[in-house]
């Protein structure tokens, strides 16, 4: 009985002298937070997304606050919070160019030829392991196993009949699913650019006809067509120049393999 009460008295005292070095510690240690640092912080979305480039909210709250990240980052808060960062550093707000997700591949289950049956685990990087480039014949392909959908804090990226697709009212810029994508597939573009082929392949066309319904062909109408001369096909690929574009929409409706996608006002959730 001696020695367990002995022994609690022992790990009492023990704690007691821990417990007064950390807190003299956390004294002596202690950083002074500027309070613009942590009045931006309270600004933020706190979505801890990253796509202000910074690691986190923390970290852009002290950049901004020491002068040396711009008031506009949070793509998550949008033009309300750089306005109020900005009103904070007592500094004019500049509204940033939105920013969305796009996927530029239609290779669906239905359309995309498979190279072979994948049964492992739901992730794109084990799927490139286990089988190379893709489990399409499409190399170029979406793969479609989600690594970009769990990466999404908005829920603004789903895996549809094996390809992913952005939700543009959810999406918010944030760009994680462009660092989770394995393969680079997915891009960011501006929000206001309507119209963008939805094919990564730069096959030549009679292989594309071969392995994918859905694939650009380089056939070269969109080009001719294009009312704008935004669309030219490089590496048999349409490809838009947005700083040419007027986003009238003609090349998706002439587009022979429907490849190229219009988010006009139509546009639906879906």
């Amino acid at each position: 009985m001696k020695t367990i009460l002995l022994a609690i008295v022992v790990l009492g005292a023990l704690g007691a002298l821990f417990g007064a070095l950390l807190a003299f510690a956390s004294k002596i240690f202690h950083v002074e937070v500027d309070p613009k640092q942590a009045a931006i912080r309270s600004c933020l979305a706190g979505a801890n997304c990253g796509g202000c480039g910074y690691p986190g909210c923390d970290g852009y709250a002290a950049a901004v606050a020491a002068g040396e990240a711009p008031t506009n980052k949070c793509v998550a808060g949008g033009d309300a919070t750089a306005a109020a960062v900005a009103e904070i550093m007592g500094v004019s707000a500049d509204a940033a160019e939105k920013m969305v997700a796009f996927v530029p591949c239609n290779g669906t289950l239905e359309a995309a030829e498979l190279r072979f049956n994948y049964n492992g685990p739901e992730d794109c990087r084990a799927a490139m392991l286990f089988g190379g480039k893709s489990n399409k014949l499409c190399t170029f392909a979406c793969i479609g196993l989600g690594n970009c959908a769990k990466a999404c804090q908005f829920d603004a990226m789903h895996i549809v009949n094996g390809v992913a697709k952005v939700d543009r009212y959810n999406c918010v810029g944030c760009g994680a699913c462009v660092d989770a994508c394995p393969k680079s597939i997915v891009k960011l573009i501006p929000e206001k650019q309507k119209v963008m082929p939805a094919c990564s392949s730069k096959d030549k066309g009679a292989q594309v006809i071969k392995i994918c319904k859905a694939g650009c062909i380089g056939c070269m109408k969109c080009q001719r067509e294009c009312p704008a001369d935004a669309i030219t096909v490089v590496d048999n690929l349409a490809q838009v120049d947005v700083s040419k574009c007027v986003q009238c929409g003609h090349c998706a409706d002439i587009c022979p393999r429907h490849i190229i996608q219009y988010f006009g006002p139509e546009y639906q959730n879906n």
